[in-house]
């Protein structure tokens, strides 16, 4: 099997497969069962000042679609409301039990020098591998000017991070929030301030339910609700966008990054990896499926690996960033249009229902023998992929070339293009 052994921001694992800042990883006896189900490191449930943190008790909620219980999850929990002595000496204990294993403490402290001070002096002398700030807590913390409170001002994520780089000689991972316009501001700060990585996505701002006996947003607390952090597999293309973002940018490009956001698969880990991440985080699919989905993350990674020839993780990772690029840089003469496999069609009529009534009416409906038949009008067909994503049969519609190797064209060198005219 390929070698999945790792080294991100000088921290080493068995495997890129580590659990989030999260419930998973509040304790000593959740991290262990973890390290015992084959994780390669864990971020331990950020750590604040006394006094104790005070949670409520409903505290998740979560979206159901089509049958899966949790396409998204959403929490209004704080940072962890262990007391901070008992958790230092459970990190130093783990740390000391598992060597091997990655273990970075996550942080969330006043925006005050000395409060950041006393708190790295006070993990270093855990044995932890690094620390990640968090900077994206969207919910209840930030109300206390922490969190994403500071991730979304750039100047406070480039000043906080240089306060911990001159107070430790840890590895620093700026752990950034979604919730702003540009990712790059944020993540750029970071580089500034001297991080060692940056790790993304923390969950978005957001109402994922209401309750409509009750007229309150879910999860709701004796009648009231609140806005709460999302996750879960729905908000992983927001991630890939993001992370894709920070590692094709000129001024990030050599920061290292941790992927976070609905990853539940070794595909999901790849696809992180090919946009240039260096390890994954995980916790909502930890939290539905329990911890031993790693063993099938750890094997199907292994096996892909194998069979794609790569005998290790640099052998594929941010293979996929110099193919991300923007719209006007597109080649406007690639053509494709659908091509429905009648042998596999069930006659359903989806494609033709979507194509009839939202695209661009390329799909005729016949009858032949008293059978409907649906067949691609090829003039019509302006290869959207819409009819290929509808279709429930694999396989049945799939796109075809048609443009004969034309030379590319994109928008920067299109005719119609009034930029190119006012230039010529």
């Amino acid at each position: 099997m390929a070698d999945l052994a790792t080294r991100f921001a000088g921290i080493a694992s068995p495997n890129p497969f580590w659990l989030a800042s999260a419930p998973p990883t509040d304790k000593e006896y959740n991290v262990v069962r973890a390290f015992k189900a084959g994780w390669g490191g864990v971020v331990w449930k950020t750590l604040g000042e006394d006094p104790p943190i005070v949670n409520t008790t409903s505290r998740y909620g979560a979206l159901s679609y089509k049958g899966n219980r949790v396409a998204g999850f959403t929490n209004i929990e704080l940072i962890t409301d262990r007391p901070l002595e008992v958790n230092l000496r459970e990190i130093k204990q783990v740390k000391r039990d598992w060597p091997e294993r990655a273990l970075v403490v996550s942080l969330m402290v006043p925006c005050e020098e000395e409060s950041w001070k006393r708190m790295l002096a006070r993990v270093e002398e855990t044995g932890a591998d690094g620390v990640e700030l968090n900077f994206g807590c969207p919910h209840g913390m930030s109300e206390r000017g922490m969190g994403s409170a500071v991730g979304q001002v750039a100047d406070y994520v480039e000043m906080v991070t240089r306060w911990c780089k001159q107070h430790t000689r840890m590895p620093v991972i700026v752990k950034l929030t979604p919730n702003v316009t540009n990712i790059l501001e944020p993540a750029r700060a970071a580089v500034k301030g001297g991080a060692d990585a940056v790790s993304l996505i923390n969950t978005l701002n957001s109402i994922i339910a209401v309750d409509l006996d009750q007229m309150a947003p879910a999860p709701v607390v004796d009648g009231k609700g609140t806005h709460g952090g999302y996750c879960g597999p729905a908000v992983k293309p927001v991630a890939l966008h993001m992370v894709a973002e920070i590692a094709r940018d000129p001024e990030c490009r050599n920061i290292p990054i941790a992927g976070i956001g609905g990853i539940e698969s070794w595909r999901d880990a790849a696809e992180f990896m090919a946009l240039g991440a260096g390890v994954v985080q995980v916790c909502t699919a930890a939290m539905h499926y329990g911890f031993r989905i790693v063993e099938d993350m750890i094997d199907g990674l292994g096996r892909w690996m194998d069979m794609k020839g790569h005998t290790r993780l640099d052998g594929f990772r941010g293979k996929a960033v110099p193919n991300v690029t923007d719209w006007q840089f597109l080649n406007l003469n690639y053509q494709i249009i659908a091509r429905i496999n009648q042998d596999l069609c069930i006659k359903c009529g989806l494609c033709h229902i979507a194509c009839e009534d939202t695209a661009h009416q390329a799909i005729a409906a016949t009858r032949s023998n008293g059978q409907r038949r649906y067949e691609v009008i090829d003039k019509e067909c302006v290869g959207c992929n819409l009819c290929m994503y509808v279709c429930p049969v694999e396989d049945c519609i799939t796109m075809l070339r048609t443009d004969n190797g034309q030379p590319p064209l994109d928008w920067t060198q299109h005719p119609n293009n009034p930029l190119r005219k006012a230039a010529e």
